[in-house]
């Protein structure tokens, strides 16, 4: 298994299987967290749940109506904010160390496309 980073402008994304403690990397504009193999997994996971829940409420809504969706583990809450289309990320690290961070609307498309690459999935074995 090989070290993975993806970034954009406001966002970064990294998996590295050989640090022994933290594998995951998550950063905004302003901050950065690393996670545990279990964190970033319970992470990833939950914000294509989270993805697919916003999707799946667009035909629910009316053009002008915003919603809040939020995903809980043991490890995180997630939480997707806005319309179906154009909704912005925040997470809440609640083991460990603790942490949060979030992305702006604009950013959350790039970082969930870097998510859902198959070259980027070894966190889900």
């Amino acid at each position: 298994m090989i070290r993975q980073i993806k970034s954009g402008e406001g966002w970064r994304i990294g998996w590295n299987p050989a640090n022994s403690e933290f594998c995951g990397l998550l950063s905004g504009e302003s901050w950065s967290i690393e996670l545990t193999a279990a964190e970033f997994a319970d992470f990833c996971r939950g914000v294509q749940k989270l993805q697919a829940t916003m999707a799946a409420m667009a035909s629910e809504l009316m053009d002008e109506e915003r919603l809040s969706c939020e995903q809980e583990t043991a490890a995180l809450w997630l939480e997707a904010e806005g319309f179906p289309a154009a909704y912005s990320l925040r997470f809440i690290l609640r083991s460990g160390r603790r942490g949060e961070g979030a992305w702006p609307a604009a950013i959350v498309p790039e970082l969930l496309a870097a998510i859902a690459e198959p070259s980027f999935g070894q966190w889900r074995e």
